[in-house]
């Protein structure tokens, strides 16, 4: 709304401001006129008149001082916000042009002095980061997944010319043209404490830079499996990729056809450990244990992943492997919903270990953890405890600790409830527990939970971590669950939600039955 000023016969006129807004002349102008008004003297039969509109100038007054400070405020914040941006940018570049200096200065340097010097190994394995990656004890990563990573400079020459692809995560909404919303989750304005609007919100990835290297991994024992990896080689080679197999199923190419002696794989264990440093992406051509099996093999940052359903179940394999042309043109043109599932950090501590994390190498499960009495005839004796905290003693066939991904798995058949993937929750689930009031529970993401074999316990107890690698847990073990830092990016074919209700209605018949008939007994009126 314009401010209002008075004409030489007295009368309101309106002065347009830019941008709508007043400035302090402005309003200075208006209070005035306001007061010029008041201060007249009244012609009789027209004071109720001037009553109400003295008044309602300064009602108008009051509103335009309050939008003149709440755009002097937005203008501040905007020039902190960009500050802020220009500092970080600046950092960055610096850091980016230190780096390449080094690797240049330091390229003939040998494999021994690279592995001795800590410092530029940090400089060698990742460039325009915030923070350094850090392969601790048993393979398990921490701190931040690196934007973008250059080779080794003691890397064979091939791997020099491929340079991994860039991309940023973002919250998007459903009809929002533009992306400009609250980035932070918690704010503390004015003493009102309020969280960011992120429910209607999916995750999207944008690629930063085209990706260059797919990682494809098969379900192994299945001739169309075979036949589409073999289609789909060809296809992704023609759109100048470059492609990573498992080694079982680069000798079962070779084996059909030389054509195929382009595909790339590894051949030691350590070279499974560095594939996100080369891969832009994976697809799997399976099930959902395809899926588990392509997410175990990564023990610290997982590249996004599009799952095709070749098997019985699809709750995470969204595309058709028959339309994978369309899919993945989608895919490396961008942007791609996903899904980022949560996974667990596992560590078996001995009764003899000394200190905990001592013996046993940690295990990340994308699934569940499950805690059973194996095949003694004894019920389970577990003491639970969550962040020190005793929680209970569950007797009965056993314990399910699940992620919210693997509410659909075995926590669903053993009573649990369905949950949505991206919610960041742990699921505590007993398995036939001998009380009628133990109901499952659903935990926050960042307590730690602790499950006990009592000494007292009458036999052993044996965990499995989403199916596989089962190990007895002996009267004094225990078994210490957390949630990773590392989750599994999986792209979905809509977004994260609808693929969820269409796998539950499709997946499990959820619901379904006949529609009661119209032509029934009808209530009186």
């Amino acid at each position: 709304m314009a401010p209002h000023n008075l004409t030489s016969n007295g009368n309101a006129s309106i002065v347009p401001c830019e941008n709508g807004f007043l400035d302090s002349s402005s309003l200075i102008n208006s209070e005035k006129a306001v007061k010029e008004i008041v201060e007249q003297p009244l012609v009789e039969g027209i004071e109720d008149h001037l009553i109400e509109f003295s008044e309602a100038m300064r009602t108008v007054g009051k509103a335009l001082r309050r939008a003149a400070e709440g755009k002097a405020s937005a203008q501040a914040e905007a020039s902190e916000w960009k500050r802020k941006y220009e500092l970080e940018r600046e950092r960055n570049l610096q850091l980016e042009n230190k780096v390449l200096t080094s690797v240049e200065h330091n390229g003939n340097c040998t494999e021994k002095k690279v592995e001795n010097s800590e410092q530029h190994l940090k400089l060698m394995n990742g460039t325009n980061q915030k923070s350094q990656l850090y392969r601790g004890k048993n393979g398990i990563y921490s701190h931040e997944v690196l934007r973008d990573r250059e080779q080794n400079s003691y890397s064979n020459v091939h791997s020099k010319l491929i340079r991994k692809a860039s991309f940023k995560l973002h919250w998007s909404c459903n009809g929002e043209k533009n992306d400009q919303h609250k980035h932070d989750i918690v704010s503390f304005d004015k003493g009102n404490i309020s969280t960011a609007e992120r429910s209607s919100k999916q995750i999207c990835l944008k690629w930063e830079s085209p990706p260059q290297t797919v990682l494809i991994i098969t379900k192994p024992n299945s001739s169309s499996v075979k036949v589409i990896c073999a289609e789909m080689v060809r296809w992704l080679r023609e759109k100048h990729l470059n492609i990573y197999v498992e080694p079982r199923v680069r000798t079962e190419l070779v084996a059909e056809s030389s054509y195929y002696n382009f595909v790339q794989t590894w051949k030691i264990e350590d070279g499974i450990s560095l594939l996100h440093e080369k891969v832009d992406f994976v697809v799997t051509l399976g099930g959902d244990g395809t899926v588990l099996w392509a997410a175990s093999m990564f023990k610290g940052p997982v590249p996004p992943i599009v799952p095709f359903s070749l098997g019985s179940l699809g709750f995470m394999t969204p595309f058709y492997s028959e339309k994978y042309k369309e899919c993945l043109k989608s895919i490396l043109q961008g942007p791609i919903s996903i899904t980022l599932r949560h996974r667990l950090q596992c560590h078996v501590i001995r009764e003899a270990a000394k200190t905990e994390y001592e013996t046993e190498e940690p295990i990340l499960v994308l699934n569940e953890v499950t805690i059973d009495r194996g095949i003694s005839s004894f019920l389970t004796n577990l003491e639970c405890y969550c962040d020190n905290s005793f929680v209970t003693c569950v007797q009965g066939d056993g314990l399910i600790l699940s992620t919210t991904s693997g509410s659909t798995a075995y926590s669903l058949a053993a009573g649990g409830s369905m949950v949505h993937p991206q919610v960041p929750g742990i699921l505590f689930t007993p398995i036939c527990p001998h009380s009628l009031s133990f109901r499952p529970l659903i935990l926050p993401e960042y307590v730690t939970l602790r499950i006990q074999v009592p000494f007292n316990s009458r036999g052993h107890a044996w965990a499995s971590f989403d199916g596989k690698d089962r190990k007895q847990l002996a009267p004094g073990d225990a078994l210490v669950i957390s949630m990773s830092i590392w989750p599994v990016p999986t792209a979905c074919e809509g977004d994260s939600t609808n693929d969820f209700l269409h796998s539950i209605h499709h997946g499990l018949h959820w619901n379904l039955r006949k529609t009661q008939a119209f032509d029934g007994p009808r209530e009186a009126i």
